[in-house]
């Protein structure tokens, strides 16, 4: 009966150790939702070789974390979390923009980028966040790094 009673105590402790482990490393940081993009930007989002990135800023505008997704389709799911940061601690409330275009480079708007942001800022582990990505700059234009074939077989 005793060693019943020391394998139930047991039991128990694991399975609180286990709950709070997990608890404490959801509560971490953890941010999900939806990026919608409007239809008349959807075949320009779309695109081959598009990337779509999600750009978690703290209320300086500081960038906290980033995730890309390679060839995203829409409405795109998304979920941020502690992989993304790109600093160690966090805290306080953030502002969430998305960039969506077929350089890579952030910060830098180019024509034909496609760009948002969440309204309002948002706790830490905030769930179901609607990013609308509904502005354009300019035309939009492929990346060319090869030069242009006319120009060059014409020389």
């Amino acid at each position: 009966m005793k060693n019943f009673f020391t394998f139930i105590v047991l039991t128990a402790l694991v399975f609180c150790a286990y709950t709070f482990y997990n608890k404490s490393e959801e509560s971490k940081f953890t941010i999900s939702g939806t990026v919608e993009v409007p239809q008349r930007l959807l075949k320009h989002a779309q695109a081959k070789n598009n990337t779509a990135s999600i750009i978690i800023k703290n209320e300086a505008d500081v960038p906290i974390a980033i995730k890309r997704i390679i060839n995203p389709t829409f409405p795109l799911q998304f979920k941020v979390d502690t992989k993304d940061l790109l600093v160690g601690e966090v805290d306080g409330k953030v502002k969430i923009d998305v960039q969506i275009n077929n350089h890579g480079n952030l910060g830098i708007l180019k024509a034909g980028d496609i760009f948002g942001a969440a309204e309002g800022t948002y706790a830490m582990n905030s769930k179901n966040i609607i990013i609308s990505a509904d502005k354009m700059t300019g035309t939009p234009k492929m990346v060319n790094t090869r030069g242009n074939f006319f120009r060059t077989a014409a020389r």
